[in-house]
């Protein structure tokens, strides 16, 4: 068990980051769990982090917000210190043949994927930076961003973008001793059911011939923070079952 600071998990009131907060907890982080509108959930998630003996407090905003993200990131930093660690999970798909995406399709999924990279990180890297500690990013991106997927011209692009973002990112602070790490997840497990994908039909494709699990995404994420990967960054981990 380690005991080295803060994380904030966006996107944790369910899900995978609900899974990335409890496995942190459990590894002897405090967590920051975020949510946009499921407060009742988080809060929950925020109990049972406590319940493992660590403290945790619930920061509710949208991560699209700009002005509203370094309004409130900033006061719980300045309430609180700088962060350890931050893992952006949040993020929103919204499928369409690319003939029939609307604009709104396009534009809400790249704010909440790829802008929310700017909007969450931004007011906490010079903060991290001052620390003059090591520190921890991780980022989600999606089997989508690495191969393309047929549906999700939006969601492919932002997530490519956020593999982008880290790698360049992860260059800018590495002399600090702050990693940058992108976890890739394929077909994974979760409430939000894959009601509109061929599920069966993406089975076929994975060697593993099963969804992962979040519990497996976390595991990956938890190794990515801890401090045995202080030599690891810039990398893109894909937990998919040998999707290729």
């Amino acid at each position: 068990m380690t005991d080295v600071g803060t994380v904030l998990v966006t996107g944790s009131s369910r899900g995978i980051g609900r899974a990335i907060a409890l496995r942190l907890a459990r590894d002897g982080y405090d967590v920051v769990v975020h949510c946009r509108s499921r407060v009742e959930e988080a809060e929950a998630v925020a109990a049972e982090a406590r319940a493992l003996g660590r403290r945790a407090r619930c920061l509710p905003f949208d991560v699209c917000d700009r002005a509203r993200c370094a309004e409130l990131i900033g006061a719980d930093i300045e309430q609180h210190g700088a962060y350890y660690g931050v893992v952006c999970n949040a993020g929103l798909a919204h499928d369409a043949a690319f003939p029939a995406m609307s604009e709104e399709a396009w534009d809400s999924v790249i704010r909440a994927n790829l802008d929310a990279f700017y909007n969450v990180l931004q007011p906490v890297v010079m903060p991290m930076v001052r620390r003059r500690a090591p520190g921890r990013i991780v980022t989600l991106s999606s089997v989508s961003g690495l191969i393309g997927n047929r549906g999700q011209v939006n969601y492919s692009a932002a997530k490519a973008g956020v593999i982008g973002a880290s790698k360049a990112l992860a260059v800018e602070l590495a002399k600090r001793g702050i990693t940058v790490n992108c976890v890739a997840p394929g077909l994974i497990e979760t409430d939000l059911a894959h009601e509109h994908a061929p599920v069966e039909e993406i089975l076929k494709a994975i060697p593993a011939q099963r969804m992962g699990t979040v519990e497996e995404v976390a595991a990956v994420v938890s190794f990515l923070v801890s401090p045995g990967a202080a030599y690891v960054t810039r990398q893109v981990i894909a937990v998919n079952g040998g999707l290729c």
